[in-house]
């Protein structure tokens, strides 16, 4: 059965919201989470709160309506309905949003071409750098510090704030327009003008972990970034090509969420069938099932943080609770209630909560998110490879 698709928005940043939100801590790589096929729930921030009820939808399409005939926005009067529905991840987008939100479901995105991560001490460090994207032709590497853009300083900022500003969503920023990043390597700091193009994401990246070893059972890592089209599949092909005994280290963190039928995809590459998720769609109980035929004797280890969203969040308590994982890191955001969009009158669009999914076991990520088996903050990777080494997996 398809499951609900995901997305991510903030009550404090509406119009473009669930575009910034939804690749979190892909500071440029993307605008979009996840979805389902059009017409079923779509997963995304939850909290305890009511459900958006039918009259909630009814209000908001009201609202827009009425301005439209008076010849005003109808997407800022769905704003404001929304805001005083209660419903705090509700969104409303403009035509032209929308629009970037589907094509961001496909892998294609506006932006400069890096992903990156906010540590502990409020540092934005760049992580990777697409091959071919605005950042690699700059020079710019991983490892990089990302210290302001257009002038404002990144330093201990909301992630979302900086994907903001990279995007230029608030200026409706398109392909063709630039952007100025203050980066440091080393000691030294400079100034690189980059212009904005329109990029593919690379969501999924495999690679062996260790030195190699004639035995060829040399762990492998499989970084997943965000579960866009096709990624799922890409995660069942990176296990099916792994050597034969060898364990599977999947890194999650930062993983903001996605298509929630690609990250059922991506649990069938190791469960033969069998349950992922549930969810409640005005209180109608629907379930989401695994495929038949994946890897379940391969040792995995499921590296999460507090930047693992949704589809993400769905995906390791699957694995975490059919005894398929360890996982290790500290414990996820908590995202996970069922959004519906509705077009409106003036060609936007709403999307408002009506129900929340829940784990195997029937835990709920609502607010809670997910608890890893072994909770660390420092060095997780190196602690989760020597888990993997421990479970047979190689390292």
């Amino acid at each position: 059965m398809p499951g609900p698709e995901n997305r991510f928005g903030s009550r404090g940043v509406r119009r473009g919201a669930a575009l910034t939100l939804v690749f979190a801590s892909v500071l440029a790589t993307a605008a979009a989470t996840g979805a389902l096929p059009r017409g079923e729930g779509r997963s995304t921030e939850i909290e305890t709160r009511s459900v958006a009820s039918s009259a909630d939808r009814d209000t908001v399409a009201d609202a827009a309506a009425e301005a439209v005939a008076d010849g005003k926005s109808g997407t800022e009067a769905a704003e404001e309905a929304v805001s005083r529905s209660g419903d705090r991840w509700g969104a409303v987008y403009d035509e032209r949003e929308y629009q970037e939100f589907e094509q961001a479901l496909d892998g294609s995105y506006t932006g400069v071409g890096l992903a990156a991560r906010r540590s502990a001490d409020g540092l934005v460090t760049v992580t990777r750098v697409q091959r071919g994207g605005p950042a690699a032709r700059a020079g710019i590497r991983a490892g990089d510090l990302l210290r302001t853009v257009d002038g404002h300083r990144v330093d201990k900022r909301a992630v979302s704030d900086v994907v903001a500003l990279l995007r230029g969503d608030r200026t409706g920023a398109a392909a063709g327009t630039t952007v100025v990043l203050g980066v440091q390597r080393g000691s030294v700091t400079r100034t690189e003008t980059l212009r904005r193009a329109r990029l593919t994401t690379e969501a999924v990246s495999v690679r062996r972990l260790g030195p190699y070893r004639s035995d060829s059972s040399a762990a492998v890592l499989i970084e997943v970034d965000s579960f866009t089209k096709g990624s799922g599949t890409a995660v069942r092909d990176a296990v099916l090509k792994a050597p034969a005994g060898a364990g599977v280290l999947l890194d999650l963190r930062g993983n903001s969420g996605g298509l929630v039928t690609e990250a059922v995809t991506a649990a069938s590459a190791f469960l033969d069938g069998g349950l992922v998720a549930t969810y409640d769609v005005h209180g109608e109980q629907r379930a989401l099932y695994a495929e038949a035929g994946g890897d379940t004797e391969r040792p995995v280890v499921v590296l999460v943080d507090g930047g693992t969203m949704s589809a993400a969040e769905l995906l390791t308590g699957a694995l975490q609770d059919r005894g398929r994982a360890v996982t290790v890191g500290s414990r996820t955001f908590g995202k996970g209630s069922v959004q519906m969009p509705s077009r409106l009158a003036g060609g936007s669009v709403a999307e408002l909560t009506v129900g929340h999914y829940r784990t195997p076991a029937g835990h709920g990520v609502d607010g809670r998110g997910i608890t890893p088996d072994l909770a660390v903050s420092a060095r997780a990777q190196e602690r989760a490879e020597t888990v993997l080494s421990g479970l047979g997996g190689g390292s």
